[in-house]
């Protein structure tokens, strides 16, 4: 996870970001804090010493308070097996867990986003195979979304615990400019490629973009991969297929995102402009552009900032349309579709048992899923938008809801999936291809070099 203020990357971490209609803020604090959940000294490792479990988490509220709560009640109710509970924020979270699984000292829970970085815990043997353990624990593995699961699993095998919440891309819209046009939201790609000129005809730009901050372009790609294909082009990649960049499919959605460029489909200098600094929503909301590809997060910071484009009913939100003559499922989404959990293989016998008992009872009980609604997010559990009706984002709530828990596969985003060295590499040909640089054919040869590295 990059340090990105409000940008997805920090979002992964947080669940929706803060609570719908608060200020979103930066991670703070630069290192560890002992939380008093499990009195301990905090910074124990998952390798050695007493009975008691380990685990470390992010320091960011409302999502830091969630955690700490949840743990609380887990030791209420089992003092002669606690969990003790050290924060961090973020950037320091990364390299201290990096270094002690490397040691082999790493919390007994390992908290963290699936994908790649996962994959490379269990090739070296760090973390513990659940699949036989969710066997065991069906009505637990039943009461999640599964489409949580895919970032939890690896070669077939379950090695982490799919807990918290989740954020899917969204296609945001201000009616108010599809009111100027006397036109209708996109319900195919061919609707998006006709609406460009119209929009661009009255100074309106079709589409906001942050292009500096590289992932959110990626973003296009991910739904046009899907859209085109389906969610199986890029699990060819993920799989580590050899030239699985090279699939005509991923050729063609390449070439897809160019005419849309080329088109002038996204304001004028996106490839200047920050999604860090949220001036891609501030687009939006000020009526310099009509539509907005972005995550489930920017719903809250754009409700803050944007005046009452939120309250006063001007925003629009809806899945990404099909592609004519596309393979993909319309309902399929990308994004984050959870956070993870997995067990140290380094852990005592009775640290796991602990860790065990705490995905069956308290990780997503009743009072967790609750506390995270009230943050303004969708946990990953089936039935949670019973909990939506008090809110007054109810509408927002329900539509992810519904679009996570409908969707058949809920691809997590690319540069999560794939490992450090061939995500950099990734955003790097993403930046070139939208500043036209490179050609789709370069694109998947520069890609082609890095799959399974």
């Amino acid at each position: 996870m990059e340090s990105r203020k409000t940008s997805r990357r920090t979002f992964l971490s947080l669940s929706m970001g803060v609570p719908l209609g608060a200020a979103l803020a930066a991670c703070g604090g630069t290192g560890p804090t002992q939380t008093g959940a499990g009195g301990g000294t905090g910074a124990t490792g998952g390798g050695g010493g007493g009975g008691g479990a380990t685990y470390w988490y992010l320091s960011t509220q409302p999502q830091e308070g969630v955690r700490t709560r949840t743990v609380e009640r887990f030791n209420k109710a089992n003092p002669n097996g606690k969990i003790t509970g050290t924060t961090f924020q973020n950037d320091a979270y990364k390299t201290k867990i990096k270094t002690a699984i490397g040691a082999g000292q790493a919390p007994t829970l390992i908290w963290g986003w699936g994908g790649g970085t996962l994959r490379s815990y269990v090739q070296a043997g760090q973390v513990d195979d659940l699949t036989s353990w969710f066997d065991q624990n069906a009505a637990l593995k039943d009461r999640l979304f599964p489409s949580s699961f895919g970032a939890a699993t690896i070669d077939g095998k379950i090695y982490a615990m799919p807990c918290e919440t989740m954020q899917p891309i969204v296609l945001y819209y201000d009616k108010r400019a599809f009111d100027k046009i006397g036109a209708e939201p996109p319900q195919t790609w061919g609707d998006i490629m006709d609406l460009v000129p119209k929009f661009n005809a009255k100074n309106i730009a079709p589409f906001s973009l942050g292009g500096q901050s590289r992932w959110t372009n990626m973003m296009w790609l991910e739904f046009l991969f899907d859209r085109l294909g389906g969610p199986e082009v890029f699990q060819a990649v993920f799989d580590g297929e050899k030239d699985a960049w090279s699939n005509p499919v991923a050729i063609d959605a390449l070439g897809k995102m160019q005419e849309l460029i080329k088109a002038n489909g996204f304001i004028k200098g996106f490839s200047s402009i920050t999604a860090d600094s949220n001036a891609d929503q501030a687009l939006l909301y000020t009526g310099k552009a009509a539509m907005m590809l972005h995550g489930g997060w920017t719903y809250g910071s754009m409700s803050t900032d944007g005046g009452d484009f939120v309250s006063g009913g001007n925003l629009g939100y809806m899945n990404f349309p099909p592609i004519d003559g596309g393979k993909g499922d319309p309902g399929n989404t990308v994004g984050n579709p959870g956070q993870y959990m997995s067990i140290s293989s380094k852990a005592t016998p009775e640290q796991k048992e602990i860790a065990k008992k705490f995905f069956s009872t308290e990780l997503m009980g009743d009072q967790a899923v609750k506390e995270w609604v009230e943050t303004g997010a969708v946990p990953i559990v089936k039935g949670a938008d019973s909990q939506f009706a008090a809110s007054k984002d109810a509408a927002f709530l329900n539509f992810v809801y519904g679009i996570a828990s409908n969707a058949k596969s809920f691809a997590q985003s690319w540069d999560q999936a794939l490992s450090p060295t061939a995500a950099e590499v990734l955003l790097d040909n993403i930046s070139k291809l939208f500043q036209m640089s490179i050609s789709p054919q370069q694109f998947a040869t520069a890609m082609n070099a890095v799959i399974g590295k």
